[in-house]
């Protein structure tokens, strides 16, 4: 029954973004195991179906141009949608579309978050979409070169569109019922962009956790760490942020002494392989520094293995005698805890190992598409986490280059085509100053990805909403009663602008303007 009501409820958070080097993998699978979580206990947590839990959610595939901007190219693939119509007033009622992300999208789009928790209220239509090249929309030919050049937020963008037109015909939706997108992490990126490309397909938007603006090197996320790691709202404190940093001290310190130091850390901290290559050196500092970024990205939610005022107790000794105690104690403890929780044996893994994966072209049919997002990232986003600022409480390894040349070895790309890729996006988008009006961007000021996103009204009609001590995605995930205080008000925010939306949309059907 676990089994099965984990895979009908599906996917309730996004996972990192990061490029997918070893950190990249830990925070993938930290994401994972949070959602799986959360998925299972949803019926522990009161989250039951209610009287309509016969109505499943249905599956549906749309035919979608493989190259919508080439008349010429007749291509198609099929595209994966869920609908869930048991609480749909009829044809004149609104449609709520949760747009798909970085990984495979299950019923539980129709079934959990935003759009479902508020469709009962409106009477709304869900649908979710998956995007092209994850889960099961992966078009034939694989994940060849030849084919990853369809694979961009511009042609998911265009998937939207067509999807929405078809899905208004299949489901005989007036054409005076509105819109709005629904997406966290990039695919609140892509709810955001949809409003801001095509308002006259899409009324309005919810964006949640969004990095609109792309960027090469993404130190600010470890900015963001260490400014959470000494939030006391959080259990952090200016002693847990100096903690870190003798921890780290300490790794580098057995690395460079080699010999028997390097082996004894490599048992201590379950490290996978040899630790004698200067990349593989890297990958785990990188790894560390994914353990510690992620107890902040996903602080409070149900299923991460610790919070920040747990990983600050054991960096400061809480956990046992504290004269007997050190902060690379703590890390070690950490470590173990995260590997225990995730079902890891092992941290990290050989730099040769990522690049041999990555370069697999066989899809994968669930979770993140590893080898699909490093091309987004290394043909659009960049959003390579890095710790060269003097401030960062981490290693400076893995540095910048060693992450770009990722997409050399994979892809054949260069550093200087990602760079350019990167500011293409902005100039395309907008950063952080896209311009689209009716969208409502929230974050949480605990979570390393908000400063990338719209934090501040940038007009009367471009929303924004800060939850303190809010982390990735947190607005997303099932309601709790431990929720804070911050939390459930950002929720009844998000409810009054849709109220607000939607009253607008009724009044320009009343006049005959939509």
């Amino acid at each position: 029954m676990a089994v099965w009501l984990a895979q009908w409820l599906g996917p309730l958070l996004l996972v990192s973004l990061w490029g997918l080097s070893a950190p990249a993998s830990l925070l993938r699978r930290l994401g994972e195991h949070i959602q799986q979580f959360q998925e299972s206990s949803a019926q522990g947590l009161g989250l039951s179906l209610g009287p309509g839990a016969a109505a499943l959610p249905k599956v549906g595939w749309l035919e979608q141009l493989l190259d919508p901007f080439n008349v010429s190219d007749r291509r198609s693939f099929l595209q994966r949608y869920w609908v869930n119509d048991q609480h749909w007033v009829g044809q004149d009622g609104p449609i709520f579309l949760h747009l798909g992300g970085e990984g495979s999208l299950g019923p539980g789009s129709v079934m959990r978050g935003h759009p479902a928790a508020l469709a009962p209220a409106w009477g709304a239509l869900v649908i979710s979409l998956e995007h092209r090249f994850y889960g099961l929309s992966i078009p034939a030919g694989g994940l060849e070169m030849a084919q990853l050049r369809f694979l961009s937020s511009r042609l998911a963008l265009a998937d939207v569109v067509s999807a929405r037109l078809a899905l208004s015909r299949l489901f005989n939706i007036s054409s005076s019922s509105p819109w709005i997108c629904f997406g966290g992490s990039y695919a609140g990126s892509l709810a955001a962009w949809a409003r801001l490309k095509f308002p006259h397909l899409i009324f309005a938007s919810v964006a949640s956790s969004a990095p609109v603006r792309a960027v090469l090197d993404f130190s600010e996320y470890n900015d963001v760490v260490s400014r959470s790691l000494m939030s006391t709202a959080i259990g952090g404190s200016l002693e847990c942020r100096a903690a870190v940093s003798v921890a780290f001290a300490e790794v580098e310190r057995r690395l460079r002494s080699g010999g028997a130091a390097q082996a004894a850390l490599r048992t201590e901290l379950s490290a996978c392989g040899p630790l004698g290559r200067a990349e593989n050196q890297a990958e785990l500092l990188g790894a560390l520094q994914a353990l510690v970024g992620g107890v902040v990205q996903y602080d409070g939610q149900a299923g991460a293995p610790l919070s920040v005022r747990q990983l600050c107790g054991l960096l400061l000794g809480g956990g046992g005698n504290r004269s007997h105690s050190t902060p690379y104690c703590g890390l070690r403890r950490a470590v173990q805890i995260v590997l225990h929780s995730l079902g890891q044996k092992c941290l990290s893994f050989s730099r040769a190992e990522t690049v041999a994966q990555l370069r697999s072209t066989e899809p994968q049919l669930s979770g993140v598409g590893d080898r699909q997002w490093l091309y987004q990232t290394c043909t659009e986003f960049g959003f390579y986490v890095t710790c060269e600022n003097p401030r960062c409480p981490f290693s400076q390894l893995p540095a910048l280059p060693s992450q770009l040349d990722l997409c050399e070895q994979v892809f054949g790309l260069s550093a200087l085509s990602v760079a350019q890729a990167v500011a293409q996006t902005n100039s395309y988008y907008g950063g952080q100053t896209p311009g689209a009006n009716q969208v409502l961007f929230v974050n949480g000021d605990t979570d390393p990805w908000h400063v990338l996103s719209v934090t501040q009204a940038l007009g009367s009609s471009e929303s924004t909403l800060l939850i303190r001590t809010g982390s990735h995605c947190l607005d997303m995930a099932p309601e709790r009663p431990s929720d804070s205080p911050s939390l459930r008000l950002g929720r009844q925010n998000i409810f009054q602008q849709l109220q607000t939306w939607l009253k607008l949309a009724k009044e320009s059907q009343i006049k005959g303007e939509v």
